[in-house]
């Protein structure tokens, strides 16, 4: 990796949470329809995870990109794992895989999506 000094902020987050989301916006309030559609499908399954909003700070909008080699936002991680974006975590999601990768890694759920 390089000398960026966001990668330890984003490093610290995706160790210390079993579940990160790198969006747009909040859980509460998205601020793109791909952020929403990542947050609709943890919150189905009932996956507690740490939203992180890439629009309060450019170095880390920036960053999040070059840290994983994946130019588009958001980004999950899971158990410290990049896992996709919005499309890859949404055919996740509808296969059933999403689900699985959370019960695998010892995440909770609450449903059986």
């Amino acid at each position: 990796m390089s000398d960026n000094p966001v990668f330890g902020r984003i490093q610290e987050d995706v160790n210390d949470n079993d579940v990160v989301l790198f969006m747009k916006g909040t859980p509460v309030f998205p601020q793109c329809g791909f952020s929403a559609a990542l947050v609709q499908a943890l919150t189905l399954l009932g996956v507690k995870f740490k939203g992180i909003d890439v629009l309060q700070d450019p170095s880390l909008r920036e960053g999040i990109k070059e840290f994983s080699s994946w130019p588009t936002i958001p980004q999950l991680y899971v158990k410290g794992e990049f896992v996709g974006g919005c499309d890859i975590v949404r055919e996740m999601y509808e296969s059933g895989e999403l689900g699985e990768l959370m019960t695998n890694n010892g995440v909770e759920t609450q449903s059986a999506a």
